[in-house]
């Protein structure tokens, strides 16, 4: 039975006032630019074409300054249950919610960028006490990356996805998780990946939405609708990928205007909102305003522009060649994601495939997307992980 252990304290979200009224007024000042070239009146993806339409900005910077609810969010990660913790030096923030089922597996989730806890709180309450007294319940741990959020942000290099992987571990343990299941899509997908492979007597099994396949492999064998996952993967990487990029190579330069301009800063995620989401004309087809303001908001109060971009720094095509994943895992594609990778590619690394999923519709934020197919998926691919596991209960 997990304990409470030294080193792990209660944290509790609250901005001040002034925070509030800062934003508020920078909001009101901001200075936008003209209308993109590409402007057309009929809705559809050109609209898109050269970033953020000025008209969907300016709708929602109106909406953040004058109808946003922080506080709400605020209500609901308190009510979770937030701690901090210090490992290797860095403090790391993150939601713990125990089940109150007796037979619950201790899952950690794994956001990316520009996600965020916020991608996982309206899942924590059905995933650690499912009404379906059937379903597999989870204790659940859901971190910051370091420099995200409420986690400290690093002061030197070094903070790449084997470390924070390493440091999941530790945060496991220190919660009395010796043993755990482990899920994550983006940065999250990658950082699982290296857990499941580098930590395999602690991590019972995986469940992704990313999945990285070895280099160097071949399209020959592949399906017709394989293939083409192969080709739109490369041309997002060749063609749609300028911010990975500019992430990597030159964080601080842009963390300059993502912590100094929420409009900037909104942009800049939001974009990645529009594009990486199943959608036609805009990603507030299939998530709400203030799912993209929460995340977006928790970005601006914390000043994580720069901090967050580091992790491409870091991390970028970092992926061990070698790496292997023998945990049972679980893997699913969603058809607009930004990344795809064929079954057979998967095996390559995965070797213990046990459910592979391919939905008919969500993108790259698939918690907020289709968030009751997102916890229905999880709870079947961790099932069928557990199943596979020796060592679960």
């Amino acid at each position: 039975m997990p304990r409470p252990t030294d080193g792990v304290e209660a944290f509790e979200a609250r901005a001040t006032e002034a925070e509030l009224d800062d934003l508020r007024a920078r909001l009101a000042a901001a200075r936008l630019p003209e209308a993109e070239t590409v402007h057309r009146a009929v809705p559809g993806p050109l609209r898109w074409e050269q970033g953020v339409p000025l008209a969907d900005l300016v709708d929602l910077v109106d909406y953040w300054r004058t109808g946003y609810d922080w506080r709400s969010f605020e209500e609901r990660l308190n009510r979770i249950g937030q701690f901090r913790t210090t490992i290797d030096g860095l403090g790391i923030h993150f939601l713990h919610r125990r089940s109150a089922r007796a037979d619950a597996t201790p899952l950690i989730l794994t956001h990316g960028w520009p996600g965020s806890i916020s991608e996982f709180t309206a899942a924590v309450d059905e995933l650690a006490d499912p009404k379906d007294a059937d379903a597999p319940a989870f204790h659940v741990v859901v971190p910051s990356l370091p420099g995200f959020g409420y986690s400290d942000k690093p002061a030197a290099t070094g903070w790449g996805i084997e470390q924070i992987a390493a440091a999941w571990v530790e945060l496991m343990g220190r919660l009395g998780y010796a043993r755990f299941a482990a899920h994550g899509g983006d940065w999250g997908g990658v950082i699982t990946t290296v857990l499941g492979g580098r930590f395999p007597s602690h991590v019972l099994g995986i469940h992704t939405t990313y999945a990285e396949a070895p280099p160097g492999l071949t399209t020959e064998g592949l399906t017709t609708v394989e293939r083409e996952w192969t080709e739109e993967t490369r041309d997002f990487w060749r063609n749609r990928a300028a911010y990975a990029k500019q992430q990597a190579t030159r964080p601080q330069t842009i963390g300059y205007s993502l912590v100094d301009s929420p409009v900037g800063l909104l942009a800049w995620i939001l974009d990645k909102f529009a594009e990486w989401t199943d959608n036609e004309d805009g990603p507030f087809e299939t998530i709400s305003r203030d799912d993209v303001l929460d995340d977006v908001t928790l970005y601006w109060l914390t000043r994580t522009g720069a901090s967050s971009a580091r992790i491409y720094y870091e991390s970028h095509n970092s992926v061990d060649p070698e790496l292997r994943v023998d945990v049972p895992s679980a893997i699913t594609v969603y058809p607009r994601d930004i990344a795809k990778c064929p079954r057979p590619w998967a095996r390559e690394r995965y070797r213990r495939i046990v459910r592979w999923s391919s939905p008919e519709a969500g993108g790259h934020f698939p918690s907020l997307e289709v968030p009751e197919h997102f916890v229905k998926d999880l709870r079947e691919g961790l099932a069928a992980v557990l199943a596979a596991s020796p060592g679960a209960r």
